[in-house]
């Protein structure tokens, strides 16, 4: 799982099996190690009708309804978007990049830019 922060904006981008886990278990996770204690970032399946987030300690949780996960991971929709207080909020499919890159991308979506 990605997460870029910029300002007041988050935006966490999925794998396919990332997508697949949060459908099978209701919660992704990830984390950065730091020296002192690790930094983690995670998606959880909840019963509400927007997507919302709140950071408590070093771990920053976005809430994601159940109607949107079943939809992101049976349709074309490449994500979704929500806010939390002034914080905007997007979850969304990691894509295959269209320019050349090192990172591993054998898990990602296909990109419909590609033409294969």
């Amino acid at each position: 799982m990605k997460i870029r922060i910029k300002d007041n904006s988050i935006r966490f981008r999925l794998t396919q099996s990332e997508v697949s886990e949060l459908v099978r278990n209701g919660i992704v996770s990830s984390f950065t190690e730091f020296v002192d204690r690790p930094f983690i970032y995670t998606i959880e399946k909840t019963n509400d009708t927007t997507l919302s987030a709140a950071f408590i300690e070093n771990k920053i949780v976005m809430k994601m309804p159940e109607a949107m996960v079943e939809e992101l991971v049976s349709t074309d929709i490449v994500g979704f978007d929500g806010q939390a207080g002034v914080v905007m909020l997007l979850v969304e499919k990691d894509f295959v990049c269209i320019d050349n890159t090192m990172e591993d991308q054998s898990d990602n979506y296909p990109n419909p830019h590609l033409k294969c």
